[in-house]
């Protein structure tokens, strides 16, 4: 395959194999501020894609698509999985059963979220540091923001609080229980240390955590305060909306702090200190306008899975014999979080799990200050009553999930009965939502 830089060649025609014209990166270019936990996490998944007969093609336009098309499609090590896209779609146009709609959507948005995550990369090698940090935060748990939309149109709020209470337990508990496990057992008669950087960023991942608990568990005791229930809902609904307001520009300032004043903490190791992993690529591999519009299909696609899921999730459910919420606590995050949850076993098996602990925490604290009070304002614009409040069960889980990885990190040190213990507290949690059966939108009241 062409060298990165081919990429730049000017449009004049030129074979790919010759370089004569190139247009060097720059070094902001060449850095973009993409050698982040996030975007490792991303690399571990990808596999080299060239093609055999892609020097065949005569025709540069056709060869240079193909290029592109290997690496969007056959660059990962999740390729297979897009072969469900089409058969969802295909279900959903011949009126399946709802079920087999809902497990093809499910399957297909896996590896969509993982290339979501890589274009996100590559534009960012072409936009320099700041915009690149800013698309990573936004766009990093992007399948989940758009569930959690098309779950909003539909008035499916109990789906959305759910599914998003979900991609933060399977964070805290699922992904770093499983990653110091298998970094305890890899490392067994070793200590696994965190450096004092990545202590003092866990520290401000959990304040914000420990924050958006306060606006989650604010809201739920108005219904305690002796109010009538209806009064209690509009306080609590004009309290979270005033929260989510809040949570944003925590998230903002967080953004700034991290990308900015404090980027040395956030950054991932360079060089020597990575050893043992792949290296990150340096250069982008396919173009910016090619990147543009290859995240924008993605994202349709994206979209158009997650219509899928929200319409028949219920179906699923009764078919399944499980209950709504645990495949929204349980089974959706597994979607949205699935290339970051083997990305960062893998990085523990290899002993570094400062990357393992970012990716963990970073995505937790982003649905939590980002995507969930972004839901609560896109509800509000959309007419609806979406709040904070995530009943008594769904705030002790958080609450409990946030004190146990408080207190597994506390000392800065990793071993494989933390990690045992983190996921059988999460195997607890999803017990407990497998059992439970409330009814969807149970404790929905209109406003006044």
């Amino acid at each position: 395959m062409a060298s990165p830089e081919a990429w730049l060649l000017l449009e004049d025609g030129n074979d790919s194999n010759n370089i004569t014209n190139v247009k060097p990166l720059s070094k902001d270019m060449r850095n973009g501020g993409v050698r982040t936990v996030h975007n490792l996490s991303s690399s571990s998944l990808r596999k080299k894609s060239d093609l055999v007969l892609l020097p065949k093609v005569r025709a540069p336009i056709f060869r240079r698509f193909l290029d592109h098309f290997s690496e969007v499609f056959l660059a990962t090590k999740l390729s297979v999985l897009f072969v469900a896209i089409p058969f969802a779609i295909v279900a959903q146009c011949r009126h399946f059963a709802s079920p087999w709609v809902f497990a093809l959507s499910f399957v297909g948005l896996i590896p969509l979220a993982e290339r979501v995550s890589f274009l996100t990369e590559q534009i960012a090698f072409y936009t320099g540091s700041t915009v690149g940090g800013l698309m990573n935060a936004t766009c990093g748990n992007a399948t989940e923001l758009i569930i959690a939309i098309f779950a909003l149109i539909q008035n499916k709020v109990d789906v959305v609080k759910f599914s998003l209470l979900g991609s933060i337990l399977s964070n805290l508990l699922l992904v770093l229980g499983s990653s110091f496990f298998c970094g305890g057992m890899a490392n067994m008669f070793k200590e696994q240390k965190f450096d004092r950087c990545l202590q003092k960023q866990t520290d401000v991942n959990l304040l914000l955590l420990l924050l958006g608990l306060l606006c989650h568990v604010l809201p739920l005791m108005f219904k305690f305060t002796g109010q009538s229930p209806q009064l209690a809902a509009v306080a609590a609904l004009e309290l979270s909306r005033a929260s989510a307001i809040i949570m944003l520009i925590a998230y903002i300032l967080y953004l700034f702090f991290q990308l900015w004043t404090q980027k040395p903490l956030f950054d991932a190791p360079e060089g020597d200190e990575a050893a043992g992993l792949p290296e990150p690529e340096e250069s982008p591999v396919i173009e910016l306008w090619a990147a543009i519009v290859w995240l924008i299909l993605m994202t349709l696609a994206v979209a158009l899975l997650s219509e899928y899921i929200v319409d028949t999730i219920e179906a699923a459910s009764n078919t399944w014999g499980m209950s709504v919420g645990f495949i929204s606590v349980i089974l959706l995050p597994i979607v949205g979080n699935a290339a970051e949850h083997a990305a960062a076993i893998i990085f523990a098996f290899k002993n570094k799990l400062d990357i393992s602990l970012g990716v963990a925490l970073g995505s937790a604290t982003q649905i939590s200050m980002f995507v969930v009070p972004l839901t609560v304002l896109v509800s509000w614009m959309l007419g609806g009553t979406m709040d904070l409040d995530l009943n008594l069960l769904q705030t002790s889980a958080l609450t409990l999930a946030i004190i146990i990885t408080t207190f597994t990190l506390q000392d800065g040190t990793s071993n494989y009965i933390k990690g045992l213990v983190l996921m059988l507290s999460y195997l607890v949690i999803g017990a407990c939502f497998f059992v439970y059966k409330a009814p969807l939108n149970a404790n929905i009241v209109e406003t006044w």
